[in-house]
C-alpha cells in the first residue's frame, strides 16, 4: 500500500488547516499509519508565514509543535500530489472545486463530512474569536482526523 497523502485546506492556512494537519499527523501516528500531510490556503494572504500564535498555542497544549509550519497557497499541482484534499468549509470547497482540474486524481471532501453525524457541518473559523474558538476548532479537527484515519485503515 502506498503512503496516503492528505492536504488540508482553509482560507489563509494559519488557523484551521495547520491544526487539521497537526491533529491528523498525531492521529495517524497513534494508529501506526504512515501518512504524508500538508496544509494550504485558498488565498495568498499568509504565504510563508507561521500559523496564528493562537493555533500554535492550541497545538502545543496537545503536545504538538506547529511553529515551523509555513503558510502556502493551494496549487493546481496539489490535485496530482495528494490523494485527498480536505476543505474546512463550503467557501473553501467552492474555491477548491474552481481550481480542480478535470483529470484530478485527488478525492475532495469537506472535513466534517467524514465524521459520522457531522455531515454538512463546517469547521468554524476561529480567527475572529477568542481562545474558546480555537478549542472548538481543535475538537472538530481532532474528530475529523480520527475519522479520516479510520477511513484510510
Amino acid at each position: 500500500m502506498t503512503t496516503p497523502a492528505i492536504l488540508f485546506v482553509c482560507l489563509g492556512n494559519i488557523c484551521r488547516s495547520p491544526l487539521a494537519e497537526a491533529a491528523f499527523r498525531e492521529a495517524a501516528a497513534r494508529a501506526g499509519l504512515a501518512v504524508a500531510a500538508d496544509s494550504a490556503g485558498t488565498a495568498d494572504y499568509h504565504v510563508g508565514e507561521p500559523p496564528d500564535p493562537r493555533s500554535i498555542a492550541t497545538a502545543k497544549r496537545h503536545g504538538i509543535d506547529i511553529a515551523h509550519y509555513r503558510g502556502r497557497q493551494l496549487a493546481v499541482e496539489d490535485f496530482d500530489r495528494f490523494d485527498w484534499i480536505v476543505g474546512m468549509d463550503r467557501s473553501n470547497m467552492r474555491d477548491i472545486e474552481r481550481l480542480r482540474p478535470p483529470d484530478s486524481r485527488a478525492k475532495v471532501a469537506m472535513f466534517m463530512d467524514l465524521v459520522p453525524g457531522r455531515e454538512g457541518a463546517e469547521v468554524a473559523d476561529p480567527w475572529h474569536g477568542g481562545e474558546d474558538n480555537f478549542v472548538r476548532t481543535w475538537e472538530d479537527v481532532s474528530r475529523g482526523a480520527e475519522a479520516l484515519v479510520a477511513l484510510l485503515r
